[in-house]
């Protein structure tokens, strides 16, 4: 199946995670970003378009609970709801865990959730606020 079109946005976000190779892959080879700058083996700098996303390697024995911090998802906006859908059934095919199906809000926003290979929820989602600026 052909990858869905791309991300809209996200911006900058940066991530301490475990399994450091597993999340480069996921949002490298599924979500299309690219390697900006890899400054050494525990560090990549992603982009996709004007967005950012660093991944640091978790030193061991660091505790990454709730406690250290509390983030609870990133997203990528979508350009149209039909987009969202499109998204869940490439991640569905690609094994990617899903935390729930496309809903479409109140708000009409449309999205879904799945986790990254570290855990992290993202979400996937079209905004019509944001959306439309794009």
């Amino acid at each position: 199946m052909k990858r869905p079109p791309p991300s809209k946005g996200m911006r900058h976000v940066a991530l301490f995670v475990r399994d450091f190779n597993a999340c480069e892959k996921f949002y490298v080879d599924l979500l299309g970003m690219k390697v900006e700058w890899r400054p050494d083996p525990n560090n990549v700098y992603l982009s996709g378009g004007c967005d950012n996303l660093a991944l640091h390697r978790a030193v061991d024995g660091v505790k990454l609970e709730s406690a250290y911090q509390r983030l609870d998802h990133i997203g990528f906006i979508l350009e149209k709801p039909e987009d969202v859908d499109e998204w869940f059934a490439y991640f569905l095919e690609n094994q990617v865990s899903i935390r729930n199906k496309p809903k479409t809000h109140r708000d009409g926003a449309r999205s879904f959730y799945c986790f990254d290979p570290d855990g992290v929820v993202v979400q996937m989602i079209f905004h019509p606020p944001i959306s439309s600026m794009i």
